[in-house]
């Protein structure tokens, strides 16, 4: 993986319904909230109006948007859009951001079917009521923007711990 200006791998995932509403959110870049829910309103705007023949990748106010639809929900992923820095270094190279929208797109699989792993068949309610878990579940995969962990029983392992360790009657959390 390069990274050009420690431009971060992810900025920001996130999971919303077919209304529209946020279920997930995690960015990894300080953005302020105002402009966090306006960015994330366009951009399931724009993915609701695309048919399912156009391609997942858009590019829209500097953010690379890589998106897939799974059942009733939206799984975005967002990396900074293709950077030019030929003002920045006076030698008229060009530098580019490098992020892979097809490994994007891989890493959105992969966490739709950790997921579905950890819940059965994941669906809406179980990220509405097992948020935290789900959090959890993310922060397994991504660290810092920077995808870490792809391995389903790698990441599934801690919270496994957890959930164990929960229904104990004397366990470590009681």
């Amino acid at each position: 993986m390069v990274c050009v200006h420690h431009a971060q791998l992810l900025t920001f995932p996130a999971h919303r319904n077919k209304q529209g509403q946020t279920r997930l959110s995690s960015y990894y870049e300080w953005m302020d909230m105002q402009e966090r829910v306006a960015l994330e309103s366009e951009i399931i705007r724009k993915c609701l109006s695309r048919s399912e023949l156009q391609c997942s990748f858009l590019e829209y106010r500097g953010f690379k948007v890589i998106y897939r639809r799974y059942a009733s929900l939206f799984f975005i992923v967002g990396t900074k859009a293709d950077i030019d820095v030929r003002a920045l270094d006076g030698s008229g190279s060009i530098a580019e951001n490098y992020e892979n929208e097809l490994g994007l797109l891989e890493f959105i699989h992969s966490l739709v079917e950790t997921m579905d792993r950890w819940a059965g068949s994941i669906c809406e309610l179980d990220i509405m009521y097992q948020l935290e878990q789900v959090h959890f579940l993310l922060d397994e995969m991504v660290m810092n923007g920077y995808i870490v962990e792809t391995n389903k029983s790698n990441i599934l392992r801690p919270i496994d711990l957890i959930d164990r360790e929960s229904k104990k009657t004397e366990g470590m959390f009681r």
